[in-house]
């Protein structure tokens, strides 16, 4: 995942832009409200969050006013404090890939490193 040559503050992985992003609320929270408003299945549910497949989801918007923590923005509306859970979203998906929807495979038992990272959060 790498930022995308000639379009500024957007990231690619693979051959996907990643347009919508979910933040550190999410964290040890995970309310799968997005997941169930998800036409396409492409939330996927790590260890403490959950993220967005850049390359399955297709821009619908549906998840984003549906988060009862306000996690889920589009990219060019990620607030500053959470920008990197742009890459943190993308680099979930470095080793798994696109397995084709999320609700085939549950649990990932793992976390981007910035979250891993995270004390526990308080909700």
């Amino acid at each position: 995942m790498v930022p995308a040559t000639g379009c500024q503050g957007k990231w690619i992985w693979k051959d996907s832009y990643v347009t919508y992003v979910i933040s550190q609320s999410c964290v040890d929270l995970k309310d799968k409200a997005c997941v169930e408003e998800c036409p396409v299945d492409c939330i996927y549910e790590g260890e403490r969050m959950l993220y967005i497949h850049p390359d399955e989801c297709v821009d619908c918007g549906a998840c984003e006013p549906v988060c009862p923590v306000e996690s889920i923005f589009y990219e060019d509306d990620v607030p500053e404090q959470f920008k990197d859970y742009t890459a943190a979203n993308a680099e979930f998906f470095d080793e798994l890939g696109s397995p084709g929807g999320a609700s085939k495979l549950g649990l990932i038992p793992r976390d981007a490193a910035i979250v891993a990272a995270l004390a526990p959060q308080a909700h």
